[in-house]
């Protein structure tokens, strides 16, 4: 770590800004911060609370916004879950102690309606869908960001841990400079409109350094624990939230084998996912997977570890975020991530009839439709976000 020296009258907290490289034009927008409005949309979370306190120490016109997205009574009490109840008070508490605006913004309805009935639709359709990457496009920004505007903000910033760079034909999406952190597979559906507005101030920083942020500045949320659940999922138990959006959705069918063998039975399609081993309910010899789910027919496809790995991936609702349209790259060599979890891997894009797939170098294993395919570029060794896709099936 790069060690700077502490001058006379600094505090702890200017001296990491320092040190951390935060204290030149961090948000480049240039002249006096002091004429500049931000909009940041603060979680009650240690990144967002930190982002808004550093912009506000820089000297930026500060607004917090909180969004209000649902109200269910077992989440809100729940540390690790954002945008509820207790978060909402810890966003409030920390505006108020470094003394700039925060606004509650009622998004219930809207989040229902944009990512919580989609996710219940997605699930009993047989696929596994993705609400985060659906909240960020749909709502933080997009109604967000168009509240921000209206605010009369220069830009919005948000606590993510991904980095925009301003590159020769605009700003470009870079992953995290802390890849355990690298949040840029839940935001490959940013658009470049979006991105000229957007700013991410953590991005060039590990969690620690974060962390060591919020405890200089005094923030009483320093070491509160990171977000682990989907939200409005606060036990990680998706079937019951699906049940609960969709009652009598869970009928029970067949566990199949491959071959066409009947090996069991399930209590629903929707509490299944591509790649799953435990919770089958089966006993045979060998281990076997989710390979296929088939919704109309009730049935749970399974197979050895072998029949999950595919070499071609089609897709949908594709973002480009590269130079020149999608239409000029047909045949491009690219790095693709299939899962948050996993390294990009070599693959080429291919596009047919106005339709994108994605022919990948070495099969990969467990790709669920309803997931996404996320764009790197190999030039520079996947730094950069290409943009992505919805994952349709599999070959």
């Amino acid at each position: 770590m790069t060690t700077t020296l502490t001058r006379a009258g600094d505090s702890r907290a200017d001296t990491l800004i320092r040190e951390f490289g935060l204290d030149g034009d961090i948000l480049g927008l240039g002249g006096n911060p002091s004429d500049h409005r931000v909009v940041v949309a603060m979680s009650g979370g240690v990144d967002s609370t930190v982002t808004a306190t550093l912009l506000h120490k820089a000297g930026y016109d500060v607004v917090g916004v909180t969004l209000q997205l649902y109200d269910h009574g077992a989440a809100i009490k729940k540390k690790g879950a954002c945008c509820a109840g207790q978060d909402i008070y810890d966003a409030r508490r920390a505006a108020e102690e470094m003394g700039f605006p925060h606004y509650v913004l009622d998004y219930e309805s809207r989040f229902k309606e944009a990512v919580m009935d989609e996710f219940a639709d997605t699930y009993l359709a047989g696929y596994t869908p993705i609400p985060c990457v659906r909240c960020n496009e749909r709502v933080k920004f997009a109604d967000l960001l168009k509240q921000a505007k209206q605010l009369g903000a220069a830009c919005m910033a948000t606590g993510h841990y991904i980095q925009r760079i301003e590159g020769p034909n605009g700003p470009e999406l870079r992953r995290a400079a802390d890849p355990g952190k690298d949040q840029s597979y839940f935001l490959f559906a940013t658009t470049a409109e979006q991105l000229d507005y957007l700013r991410f101030p953590l991005g060039s920083l590990t969690k620690d350094q974060t962390r060591q942020l919020a405890e200089a500045f005094g923030l009483a949320i320093f070491d509160k624990p990171d977000s682990q659940d989907i939200c409005f999922v606060p036990d990680g138990n998706y079937a019951d939230i699906v049940e609960k959006l969709r009652p009598g959705a869970s009928e029970p069918g067949d566990v199949v084998h491959i071959d066409g063998r009947v090996l069991g039975r399930h209590e629903g399609v929707l509490r299944f996912t591509v790649g799953q081993r435990r919770g089958l309910g089966i006993a045979v010899g060998d281990p076997l997977y989710v390979v296929k789910l088939n919704p109309d027919a009730r049935q749970v496809i399974v197979g050895p570890r072998e029949a999950l790995t595919v070499k071609e991936i089609k897709l949908h609702a594709v973002n480009w975020l590269g130079e020149g349209d999608l239409a000029a790259h047909d045949g491009a060599p690219i790095l693709v991530k299939v899962r948050s979890t996993r390294p990009p891997v070599p693959a080429v894009i291919q596009l047919s009839d106005g339709k994108a797939s994605l022919l990948l170098d070495e099969g990969e294993e467990g790709v669920a439709p309803g997931q996404a395919a996320v764009f790197y570029s190999p030039a520079d060794g996947g730094d950069r976000v290409l943009g992505g896709g919805w994952i349709t099936g599999t070959v």
